[in-house]
């Protein structure tokens, strides 16, 4: 499917929406008005309304009775359940994924995680490393899965960005390499626990202030 031929204008509302909301575009708490949302789509409000559902199922919005949608709060405790989930779902996709992975593919992935590595700013590392999950994890062919897992990485970057909007510094990572030279070798379940651990391991550490300093919670997991 082809954003410009299938996508319907709530699918194109609810992406748009969705990539502001993670970068930080839109802030935690801010109120989604749907008039507001319709004019700027020339759309009317039932796809709107649409797009709004498709937020709330990801988790990035939450309908408040008789107020609308608003964009979720940040929450350290689903931080972690998103880690915990994005451990166990992604080393299974990986799992069913081995057997139809390809040279080609491992190359592309270890490409772009060397483009990961040189990236200037906190956006472009985070579209490397959605891309690497994404060459890896697709040929499970498991569709549910994936979108349940994309769904999640969407709940990470939006973390994120919170933590690294400023003062982005260049980093190699390990743990791809790792996971990939894992691949190469037929070592499917170092793979997968590799896999396991690069994106769970934030789900465990502790907050360094009673708030929850995104900054010092959330460094760089997958």
């Amino acid at each position: 499917m082809t954003k410009e031929t299938d996508e319907t204008i709530s699918d194109r509302i609810a992406r748009i929406l969705a990539d502001r909301i993670i970068s930080g575009a839109i802030r935690p708490g801010a109120r989604l008005r749907q008039d507001h949302v319709a004019a700027e789509f020339s759309a009317s409000h039932v796809p709107v309304r649409e797009a709004f559902r498709a937020l709330q199922k990801q988790g990035l919005a939450e309908s408040e009775p008789w107020r609308g949608f608003r964009v979720t709060e940040f929450d350290i405790a689903e931080l972690r359940e998103v880690a915990e989930m994005r451990a166990s779902l992604e080393s299974l996709a990986l799992r069913h994924a081995v057997p139809n992975l390809t040279r080609a593919i491992l190359d592309e992935a270890a490409e772009v995680t060397r483009h990961g590595d040189r990236a200037g700013n906190v956006r472009d590392w985070e579209a490397a490393n959605r891309r690497f999950h994404h060459l890896i994890l697709t040929p499970c062919h498991m569709p549910r899965l994936l979108r349940t897992i994309d769904d999640l990485q969407a709940a990470s970057a939006r973390f994120l960005f919170a933590a690294w909007r400023s003062d982005w510094e260049a980093r190699t990572d390990h743990d791809h390499r790792a996971i990939l030279d894992a691949l190469r070798k037929g070592q499917t379940e170092f793979a997968c626990s590799t896999l396991a651990r690069h994106v769970g391991w934030i789900g465990k550490r502790k907050p360094t202030s009673k708030n929850g300093d995104l900054r010092e919670t959330y460094e760089i997991p997958g």
